[in-house]
Formats: structure tokens, C-alpha cells, sequence
């Protein structure tokens, strides 16, 4: 149990009893799962014995020998990879949080304020009542307003991303009271109204609608806008934000704005019940061509700093914008873990786990999600270091200013910043912070802030903010903390999964690799936690072998596993079955249907053999100076008409891709193979032929099932999410000679 109470603690506080509790799985459920990895891996072994032992002799049969050395190498891969994964799920722990307790401890005046930092990049890719909807949640948590504080950073200057943060604030003075009187959740006006029908206990329906009313006005009104383009004469007039503006403002050439639309300070600050509302501050920092921004990174950045001079909370959390706040108290429960006097004094960063609402029961992609939340990161939290994911994420300030954690150390968190009165001179205080050379010989984005120079950057700032002596958390409570929207289409999932490879890869292969970097100063099952995604890449090889080889050698009668009477055969299906069935209680467990566990499995080998491949193939790329990694931004907007297919449970592809070409080559081969394998089997051996060809035979009709939204796509669809007859006519072009050189053999 973490934070045992008794004693008194420096400043004479009384220590109170623990805001937090530590939990682990019981004894006899660990003792079964490593008793069951224990078992897995003594057919591990096995399996590598027999390759050994087993290695065909060179002379005529070259290509079996050749064959066999390859899936030697591959399964020697696939059991150090699955040691490694094991070994991180070896002490998962799991949070509780006592709010009751906190209450009781400290009065809301003694709670700390807190920094909320939103950031967007793009009013075309990312909605702008997108934008706000997460804005408006956040505004509204169940918190002393005064000592909340949200920034929105518009990395684009768009001045309509300005304009809908205007009526944003003013829907607020309506918005906030209602949620607060009657404890609407989530706050999120656009969840909220999609999801809740009625009103809520105590509303009558006249406030009901009219508030419905008011949000779907204020809807109208940004669309509108949004369409045209142009900002009415009204607001422009009643708000000197507006003239920073001018015809030669660009997204890549603008000057720094930094506009508080509201001030917590100022008497006039309230809501339509008097009280008083949320600091709301507006950025755009300096942009102009040619110069290095950082996207995220440096906008992280740049928020620290302005809000260093107008609020300098010592709780910083930021969201991305497409991720609104679904739990009122979540701030609440990460203070538990700030607050806590026994334990609380060396956690840098509180981290919530990513969930999404528009995921669909039984999705084709199989997103993990629930897994990853429920096992994986409680196991990395066991370790000592929750990774930082860069949303949804509460951070101590000063951890992610750079500051060493020593036992000396002692937070306080009355601290706010040296105020003025003057809004124009904070203002223009915080445009200074925000200029394109601000930045220039300074230790920002290497030791201070978020770092630079990896797609990544959020886990690198995590895994240094570890190094230096901090520890962070994982907290999943009940009701999610955030939801935000995944992508619905295979292109925009396997880009993205390409992305974060290339990261990892990219901090593997650098100064900031767990192993380096981490080196006596974290544990090594958090060492070997990072690598797990660190190693995402090397995992494409050996799966691209493992699809087309034995297939092929099925083909063509090459034997490549024992015989179904070998002793040898067992250890090769106990490995598959017990892993398999492991796996899929896993998923059950965590409330996956075995539907999406089926999915999920499809998802493992397509991102293997496409994202990660490429990613690796263009990280030593740019690593040999032939090409320059980009970042790609994830777009929010999804047409209806995919958003409908993606209901109906089809997998959505659209349009020509290298990812999607070696999907269906793949998908291919191994439908030509299992075919003219069986079919040659049956014709010139009988049957007793599959007996020395038997896995193989299972392997090639189990990567068909799997690929069955693939032929979907490629003979029965006529959609616009069905493959480009270009991709089919590629990849014929690879299988067709393969299958006429083993038929001709």
C-alpha cells in the first residue's frame, strides 16, 4: 500500500493518511501465468534445439538448407522477443485513488492551480469545434476555477481557430454553471448532447433546451463561418484580438500572438451566476519559412513558457485536441498522487491511458486498446515509469523544466506567477517568449521542455524525466479520464503505426536509447519496457519470412517442420496453442470479444509486414542521407460514407499504396500456394503427403482466413474503400512468376 500515513512532515503539517493505494494481481493468478510462460518457454528452447540439431545437409538440397537457416534466424528472433515482453508483464500494479481523503486533507484554497495546455496545428484537419468541444471540457472541470488555467495553442494563426475560441468563451458563462449544477459528464457539450437525450436529474426542460438551443446556435454560427471563411464584423468589434490579423498573416509566416480572452483575476470574469471562470489564454508563436518549429515539441514549449508569466502553475496537464475531457475529476485524482506526503514527493508526471469513442463492438482493425490499458501499462507502472504519451498527461512543472529530483527537494505548491494587472502587459510579456530566435543557444528542447530532434518527442521527455530521479504513474480509473477519436481507415492506421516505428526505431538507434541513456539510473525492466516498441522494427523481417517461405517451400514439397508422428512436432504445437489461447484470455479478460481478438491478431501481422517494414527501410534511409523523415499529421476528418463501411465491420482502403501492395502480395501468394499446394499434394501424393508438410499447410490456411477482408476487397467489393485494381495488378505481377517457377520446377 503506498502512502502509509503517521509522523509530521517539514513545515509542520500533520502527515495524513495515504491519498493513494498500490495493488497487485494475487498470488495464486501470477503463479498460474508464470507457470504457464515458463512452460511456453521450454518449447521455445525446444523448438531452437531442433532447428539446430536438424539443419538439412548442403549439396542438392541448397535450398531447404538456405530455407531452414532462415526460419532458425526468424524463431530465434520471435522467442527473444517474447522473453523480453514477458519479462516486462512480471509485476503489474494497479491505482487507487482516496479524493475523500484529499478533500479532508486540504481546503480548495490549498489545492494547487493547474495549467491545461490544447494544441492544434491545422483548422482543416483538425475541425475547429473540435477543438473547442476539448476546450469547453476542460474549462469545466470540477475545480476551483480560479486556479485553473487553459491555453490553446494554434500552431497554424488561423484567425477562425481564433474566432470559435471567442464563442467558445462566451458559451462558457453558460456552459460551465449548467455542467457544475446538475454534474453533467462528460463535459464535452458535443459528446454530450450526441450521447444524453433528456435532461438530468433536477433540469427542467426548458433550461434543457435552451441550453441545447445555445450550443446549437453557437454550432451554426462557427460553421458558417468555417464555410465562408470570413469573420463577422460583430465579433471583430468586440474583440481588439482580431486586428493582429492582416492579409499578409500566413500558417508559415505570422508574428507571435498571445490574446487572454479571459482572466480569472478581473471582477468582471464570470459566469451568468456570478462565479468566476477559467483563465483562457489564446497562442499562435512566431512562424516563418525557413525556420526549424518543432511542431508539437516546440509549441509545448513555448506554452510553458508564456504560461510561466501569467499563471506559473506547478501542475501542468496537456491534451491534444481531438482527446476531450471525460471525467470531471481527473484532476482531483492526479493530485492524489502529487499530494500523497509518504510517495508523492518524487512522481514527475501522472499519466491516463488513450481510449476512443468511435471505436465499434467487434472492430475490424482490433485496436489493443484495451488490452494495452488493462495489462500493459500497469506492468510498465510496475517497473517504476509509465511512459509519457504526450495526452493526457499531468506533469509537475518543474520535473519537465529540467529539474533533478533529490531528497531535499521540497514542492510548493501556493506558487503562482508574479501577476499584473495589466493583461497587455502579460501580453506582451508572452509574445517575447514566443519569437521563431527566442529559443537560439538556449538549453530548451535538450535539457528544458520537451524534447526535439524525434518524431517521438514525448517519450524521450518521459524516459529523461525518469532519468533524473523522478518516477511516474499510471492511473486508468473507471470512467475514462479522456476519449478521443482513432483513425477508421487501414491507410491511416498503418501511417501512423509507420510514424511511431520510425520513432522508436529512431530512439533506439540514438543517444536516447533506454539502454543508453537509462543506464543506472531506471530499472532495467523499464530498460527492457521501452524496448519492446524500441524493437517494433526488427519484428518486420523475420514475420515477412515467416508468411512467404514456408508457403512457398509448401508449394514446391520442401519440408520445413517435423512430421505430425515426430516427437519434435509438439513443442512446435504446444508453442502456437498455449501462446494463442494465452492471448486470447488475455483479450477476453480485458472485455475484447473474441471477434477483435481475431482482429487484432490480422492487425499484428499487417502492421508488421507493411508499417514496420517501411519504417524501417526509410529510418536507415535518412540515417545514409538519401531521405529526410517527415512528420505526418493525423487528419481528424473522416468521410461518411468510410465512416459507414468501417460500421459494417469493412476494412477500408481507397487508394494506391506501397503498404497495401505488399499487404496483397501476401495475401496473394499464400491463396496460390495453399491451393496449388493441396491441390498437388492430393493429385501426385494422396494424402498421405500433408504428413511431412502438415504445419505448413496449417500456417498457409491460416494466413489466408486472416487475410480475408483482404480478398474481400480485391474480388467482391465495388466501393470506394475496395483495393485500386493498380495494387491487384502490382502484386500479380510479383506472385504470378513465383507460382509459375515452382509449377514449372
Amino acid at each position: 500500500m503506498a502512502g502509509s500515513g503517521g509522523g509530521v512532515v517539514s513545515g509542520g503539517r500533520q502527515r495524513g493518511p495515504p491519498l493513494f493505494a498500490t495493488e497487485k494481481p494475487g498470488r495464486m493468478a501470477m503463479a498460474a501465468y508464470r507457470v504457464s510462460a515458463a512452460t511456453v518457454f521450454a518449447g521455445v528452447l525446444l523448438i531452437w534445439l531442433y532447428r539446430a540439431t536438424h539443419l538439412p545437409p548442403g549439396g542438392g538440397d541448397g535450398v531447404r538448407r538456405w530455407a531452414w537457416l532462415g526460419m532458425l534466424a526468424a524463431e530465434l528472433w520471435f522467442g527473444f522477443y517474447w522473453v523480453l515482453t514477458l519479462s516486462v508483464r512480471w509485476c503489474p500494479v494497479y491505482r487507487r485513488t482516496f479524493k475523500d481523503r484529499l478533500a479532508q486533507s486540504y481546503s480548495e484554497d490549498e489545492l494547487p492551480s493547474v495549467d491545461i495546455f490544447v494544441c492544434t496545428a491545422d483548422p482543416t484537419a483538425e475541425p475547429p469545434m473540435l477543438v473547442i468541444s476539448t476546450v469547453l471540457s476542460v474549462m469545466a472541470y470540477d475545480y476551483l476555477p480560479e486556479k485553473l488555467n487553459i491555453y490553446l495553442s494554434d500552431d497554424a494563426g488561423s484567425v477562425l481557430t481564433f474566432y470559435v475560441l471567442c464563442e467558445a468563451s462566451e458559451f462558457a458563462k453558460h456552459w460551465i454553471p449548467f455542467c457544475k449544477k446538475y454534474k453533467v459528464e462528460p463535459r464535452s457539450p458535443a459528446a454530450y448532447f450526441a450521447k444524453v437525450a433528456s435532461p438530468p436529474d433536477g433540469c427542467g426542460p426548458k433550461e434543457w433546451f435552451t441550453m441545447k438551443e445555445l450550443y446549437k446556435d453557437m454550432t451554426d454560427r462557427v460553421n458558417s463561418v468555417v464555410n465562408s471563411g470570413r469573420i463577422p464584423e460583430v465579433p471583430r468589434c468586440h474583440s481588439r484580438g482580431f486586428s493582429q490579423w492582416n492579409e499578409n498573416f500566413t500558417s508559415s509566416d505570422h508574428p507571435s500572438i498571445v490574446q487572454i480572452l479571459i482572466d480569472s483575476n478581473k471582477q468582471k470574469a464570470v459566469d451568468i451566476d456570478g462565479n468566476a471562470l477559467p483563465t483562457l489564454v489564446y497562442m499562435a508563436r512566431e512562424k516563418k519559412p525557413q525556420k526549424q518549429h518543432h511542431f508539437k515539441a516546440g509549441s509545448l514549449n513555448a506554452l510553458i513558457r508564456v504560461s510561466s508569466v501569467i499563471s506559473n502553475s506547478p501542475i501542468i496537464m496537456n491534451v491534444d485536441c481531438d482527446m476531450y475531457s471525460n471525467n470531471s475529476e481527473s484532476i482531483r485524482d492526479a493530485l492524489c498522487f502529487f499530494l500523497d506526503e509518504e510517495q508523492g514527493q518524487d512522481i514527475g508526471f501522472v499519466q491516463y491511458p488513450q481510449n476512443f469513442e468511435n471505436v465499434v463492438h467487434n472492430d475490424i482493425y482490433g485496436h489493443p486498446i484495451n488490452v494495452v490499458n488493462e495489462l500493459d501499462h500497469p506492468c510498465l507502472d510496475g517497473w517504476g515509469g509509465m511512459c509519457y504519451y504526450g495526452t493526457g498527461c499531468f506533469h509537475r512543472r518543474e520535473a519537465l523544466c529540467g529539474r533533478i529530483y533529490s531528497q531535499e527537494y521540497k514542492e510548493d505548491w501556493t506558487r503562482v506567477a508574479g501577476r499584473t494587472e495589466d493583461a497587455n502587459e502579460l501580453e506582451e510579456m508572452g509574445r517575447s517568449l514566443v519569437t521563431c530566435t527566442y529559443e537560439h543557444n538556449t538549453i530548451w528542447g535538450i535539457e528544458k521542455g520537451v524534447r526535439y530532434g524525434c518524431p517521438l518527442e514525448d517519450v524521450t521527455t518521459g524516459l529523461q524525466i525518469q532519468c533524473r530521479g523522478w518516477r511516474s504513474v499510471y492511473y486508468n480509473p473507471k470512467r475514462k479520464g479522456f476519449l478521443g477519436m482513432t483513425p477508421t481507415s487501414l491507410g491511416q492506421i498503418l501511417v501512423l503505426y509507420k510514424r511511431w516505428t520510425e520513432g522508436f526505431l529512431q530512439i533506439s538507434l540514438s543517444r536516447y536509447s533506454p539502454f543508453l541513456l537509462g543506464h543506472g539510473k531506471i530499472k532495467l525492466g523499464l530498460q527492457m519496457g521501452y524496448s519492446v516498441c524500441g524493437f517494433w522494427a526488427v519484428n518486420s523481417f523475420p514475420t515477412l519470412y515467416y508468411v512467404t517461405i514456408p508457403s512457398l517451400c509448401f508449394l514446391n514439397g520442401i519440408s520445413l517442420f517435423p512430421e505430425k508422428t515426430s516427437p519434435w512436432f509438439i513443442p512446435f504445437a504446444y508453442v502456437m496453442v498455449a501462446a494463442y489461447s494465452c492471448s486470447l484470455a488475455e483479450s477476453l479478460q480485458c472485455g475484447d470479444s473474441a471477434v477483435e481478438w481475431w482482429n487484432a491478431q490480422r492487425m499484428w501481422l499487417i502492421r508488421r509486414i507493411t508499417s514496420y517494414l517501411l519504417a524501417t527501410i526509410d529510418t536507415f534511409r535518412r540515417i545514409l542521407g538519401i531521405s529526410e523523415s517527415g512528420f505526418n499529421l493525423t487528419v481528424k476528418v473522416t468521410d461518411l460514407q468510410a465512416l459507414e463501411r468501417y460500421k459494417k465491420g469493412m476494412m477500408e482502403f481507397g487508394s494506391f499504396s506501397a503498404m497495401f501492395v505488399i499487404l496483397t502480395t501476401v495475401a496473394l501468394l499464400n491463396l496460390a500456394c495453399m491451393v496449388l499446394g493441396i491441390s498437388r499434394l492430393l493429385l501426385q501424393e494422396g494424402p498421405g503427403g500433408l504428413e511431412t508438410l502438415f504445419l505448413q499447410a496449417v500456417l498457409c490456411v491460416l494466413i489466408v482466413a486472416i487475410n480475408s477482408p483482404v480478398y474481400e476487397a480485391l474480388f467482391l467489393r465495388r466501393d470506394k474503400g475496395s483495393l485500386p485494381a493498380s495494387v491487384a495488378r502490382v502484386s500479380i505481377c510479383f506472385v504470378l512468376p513465383l507460382c509459375i517457377l515452382s509449377i514449372c520446377k
